[in-house]
């Protein structure tokens, strides 16, 4: 069986993100800071995906990502699947999953509330994953994960 060439190249230590949908590639790269990165950075967009369809993949040399910057990730493209290489081998993957709460990462869709008016920082509980529902935790406004803007 012919094994067919790798369309991104391997990174010996890092984070490969994979499994974005491709049309959030480029949020991804954005809310991480990617084009500040120091290191190298290899984007792949619309790459083909059994799972998905076509599909954007990140790799990032010598860059492991903290829980928040993960928690930040699950906003714009929860079900993607972060790769830690160590040594050019996959030594963990996790799954990105919409925390329980979001703080500090959306804005609320309400002008009156008080973290749009406060110097504070914005604080979210999940009412339903599946449905990608927030409700803000100073004004209880509802507000759906795809139709937020990002802090």
């Amino acid at each position: 069986m012919a094994r067919k060439e790798l369309l991104v190249s391997a990174i010996e230590n890092g984070t490969v993100i994979d499994h974005i949908p491709a049309e959030k590639t480029f949020q991804v790269v954005n809310l991480l800071h990617l084009q500040d990165e120091k290191n190298p950075v290899t984007i792949g967009y619309n790459l083909p995906s059994k799972k998905i369809g076509r599909k954007g993949i990140i790799k990032v040399s010598n860059k492991f990502f903290t829980d928040e910057e993960i928690n930040r990730l699950s906003v714009v493209a929860p079900k993607i699947v972060l790769n830690i290489i160590k040594n050019y081998e996959v030594v963990e993957k996790k799954l990105v999953e919409t925390p329980d709460e979001l703080r500090g990462i959306v804005k609320c869709n309400n002008p009156k509330c008080i973290c749009n008016n406060e110097p504070m920082e914005t604080w979210f509980t999940i009412q339903d994953k599946e449905h990608g529902i927030l409700r803000c935790h100073y004004c209880d406004k509802e507000q759906n994960i795809n139709n937020v803007e990002l802090v």
